[in-house]
């Protein structure tokens, strides 16, 4: 009897198996270098950010970020292991208690808000203390953080639109083809990216608190400018002197920090310039000193 002749596989197949054998192959590189659980705060951040701005007013979502502040804080020092200084602590407080006072004339008590925005804190403050950590792991880097973190989360992200029926409306966008958006959105592309390096450099070379305050600071700078531009600012003296309070601390904070920074460099070059006459003499004694026989 002949045998039948085996029958070959269609190209979707191949397609198929060369594709898992890629991805295969890329994830366990991935997963080496530990890039988790980056990429899972990272989209619970951002999932948590848009949930909690649609159910709170402006100011109240504003004071609430402020305890990221407190909650990055908390985490570095357990995680981490910083210590920061009493001053330090007293200064990060007083940026948490301006924004109470300057929201106190417009609170609203929303239960589904406030659980989102005090969700999207803890997404916050975890996803900036471990970006730090993670820049310590050699051979990962800034852009390898950028480029892990975006790689993992873009297949679930896709999965989760097409599930909420978000992706078919981008496909059915009329705008795709107009010449103007799409430039705008490719500009608006690379600005997210030009951001999100700022975050990771800004954390590579200071602290996960020092980034969160910074971005609060800035947000205190927007209420200013406000006050000026735009004239949708509406004054209250709660406010007003809660923003006083916040830029305080914002200020004390970065001058105890950068001040810190200064001192330990000066610190260092000394220690530098007294550490090199004391091993030059010893390679002169050494020089000087006789051969003995054996």
């Amino acid at each position: 009897m002949s045998r039948a002749p085996a029958s070959r596989p269609d190209q979707t197949v191949k397609l198929l198996s060369a594709a898992f054998y890629a991805a295969s192959s890329f994830l366990i590189i991935v997963v080496n270098k530990t890039i988790f659980p980056l990429p899972l705060l990272y989209v619970g951040n951002h999932v948590t950010g848009l949930g909690s701005t649609k159910k709170l007013s402006l100011p109240m979502f504003t004071v609430l970020r402020k305890f990221t502040i407190l909650l990055t804080m908390i985490m570095e020092s357990k995680i981490l292991r910083t210590t920061f200084s009493p001053q330090l602590v007293c200064s990060v407080l007083a940026i948490v208690f301006g924004a109470l006072v300057a929201a106190s004339s417009d609170l609203a008590f929303d239960a589904e808000g406030y659980t989102f925005v005090l969700l999207n804190d803890v997404f916050t403050a975890a996803n900036g203390v471990y970006t730090k950590k993670k820049l310590g792991v050699e051979g990962l880097g800034k852009y390898g953080i950028l480029f892990y973190n975006a790689f993992i989360i873009i297949i679930p992200t896709a999965l989760v639109s097409a599930y909420t029926g978000d992706l078919e409306k981008v496909i059915a966008f009329k705008g795709w083809m107009s010449l103007s958006f799409n430039l705008y959105f490719l500009l608006s592309c690379a600005m997210g990216f030009v951001l999100m390096y700022s975050i990771v450099l800004c954390s590579y070379y200071n602290s996960a608190l020092t980034t969160t305050v910074i971005g609060a600071v800035k947000n205190v700078a927007v209420a200013y400018i406000g006050m000026f531009i735009g004239g949708d600012y509406v004054f209250s003296w709660a406010n007003f002197v809660g923003l006083n309070i916040c830029i305080t601390g914002g200020l004390v904070y970065s001058y105890l920090t950068f001040q810190s920074t200064s001192s330990a460099q000066t610190t260092n070059q000394e220690e530098d310039k007294l550490r090199v006459p004391v091993v030059e003499e010893l390679q002169d004694r050494a020089e000087k000193r006789p051969l003995t026989a054996v």
